[in-house]
């Protein structure tokens, strides 16, 4: 064991959180290009984009779940989580470079189906990325000791991943889709591999600091707890994943102008999203750990992510009455970047201490069905009511009304030791 990951040292934590930001990249030029490239390339209409999109939740059901019971018995190449970040990011990259050539393949094997062929790429892809992210989690509570250390390791984690996030989408925005693409491809599989060859898994499950040895086994599971996590998160990712999917329809009817051509709402609604994201991505990678963290030792884990919640909720309710020009929805996309930063940071540090440690791959797997769960709903019913909708208005009424119901959802759960 390297001397930096004996002493928790702040260069580990990044280290530490580069896996979970090559997927985290990954799942941004997802978000940034696929409903775009879908749309302006393909021509596939809302719905269709719909059911595309329903490929990941699918593959997160399956690959997450089965891959963290696995991860959690298995210990070859080195470790118990390695195995899984190195197929998985390679993986991902081949998929990313796959997406704008969904037309080639097709052509290729002579299938008459662009629909088809997007699906499945977009399968692979949610596959690999599925196959790695929980992975790149549950190795961060592997090595690290509860508590504040573990929060840190989240905060971090979301902090890095978070960055590379809003690079991302400003490569999107002002090199195009296409450049961000495939520069990602080769950003996905340095951050998958290099960081593997330094950080060491212990066979055991046990964390060893500084000749301290802390056993993970004795953690009994809080059932009724983790069912009110789950349900409180899944109110917040029916909202989320409906803003991230269709977006592109509320921006083509609200912001932008009606006589513009096919190409400029290409271009620009594709600039929108970027830039607009970019912002919720940059609160969303500074808040955790300089803010967050602070607020959260204090406050508690359970008020503190309440709160941003609840902001969040307030954020979608100022771009559904005001967002009529770009510049107003970058400023309350970054108000919905506050709920953001603790969305993806804090459940994660709040549900790993309410769980049996030496199965923390198989509750990681469980806890993203309270991701993947809601983000099927949005493909698949969510969608439909969208599509037959005349005022596309109707996406961020559900997304703040789901928001303010995740906030009220945890107020129920308890912070660990109380």
């Amino acid at each position: 064991m390297l001397d930096i990951q004996k002493r928790l040292t702040n260069f580990f934590y990044v280290l530490l959180s580069l896996p979970s930001t090559a997927m985290g990249f990954a799942l941004s030029i997802q978000i940034a290009a696929l409903s775009w490239i879908l749309n302006t390339k393909y021509n596939l209409d809302i719905h269709e984009i719909g059911i595309v999109w329903a490929a990941g939740p699918l593959a997160g059901i399956f690959g997450q779940v089965i891959v963290g019971m696995i991860s959690d018995k298995v210990w070859f190449w080195g470790g118990r989580r390695r195995p899984f970040i190195l197929i998985g990011g390679p993986l991902a990259a081949l998929m990313l470079i796959a997406l704008p050539n969904i037309d080639k393949i097709a052509s290729f094997f002579g299938i008459a189906s662009i629909i088809g062929v997007a699906i499945a790429v977009a399968l692979t892809l949610d596959l690999a990325i599925n196959i790695s992210f929980n992975p790149t989690r549950s190795i961060i509570a592997d090595v690290t000791p509860k508590g504040n250390p573990r929060t840190k390791g989240y905060t971090w984690m979301q902090t890095i991943s978070g960055l590379f996030g809003v690079l991302a989408y400003l490569v999107g925005a002002y090199w195009g889709n296409y450049f961000l693409i495939y520069s990602g491809a080769i950003i996905v599989i340095a951050f998958s591999v290099f960081p593997m060859f330094f950080i060491k898994e212990n066979k055991n499950l046990e964390i060893e600091l500084e000749d301290i040895k802390i056993e993970t086994r004795d953690k009994k599971t809080e059932w009724a707890e983790l069912i009110k996590l789950y349900v409180a998160h899944g109110f917040s990712w029916i909202g989320i994943q409906t803003m991230f999917v269709y977006i592109i329809a509320f921006i083509q009817q609200n912001i932008l102008a009606k006589d513009l051509s096919t190409d400029a709402i290409s271009f620009q609604s594709g600039q929108i999203i970027a830039i607009a994201f970019a912002v919720l991505n940059t609160v969303g990678f500074i808040l955790p750990a300089l803010v967050l963290e602070p607020i959260a030792e204090r406050l508690g884990r359970i008020k503190t992510h309440t709160l941003a919640v609840a902001i969040m909720a307030g954020g979608y309710f100022l771009i559904l009455f005001f967002a009529t020009t770009p510049l107003l929805l970058y400023l309350f996309m970054a108000v919905v970047g506050i709920g953001w930063a603790a969305v993806v940071s804090l459940p994660f540090a709040i549900m790993s201490e309410k769980v049996d440690q030496s199965r923390m791959g198989f509750f990681m797997g469980i806890f993203n069905l309270s991701v993947v769960i809601p983000q099927l709903i949005v493909s698949l019913v969510i969608g439909y009511f969208i599509k037959e909708a005349a005022n596309t208005d109707i996406i961020f009424w559900i997304s703040a009304i789901t928001l303010s119901l995740s906030a009220v959802s945890w107020l129920f759960v308890k912070e660990s030791g109380k």
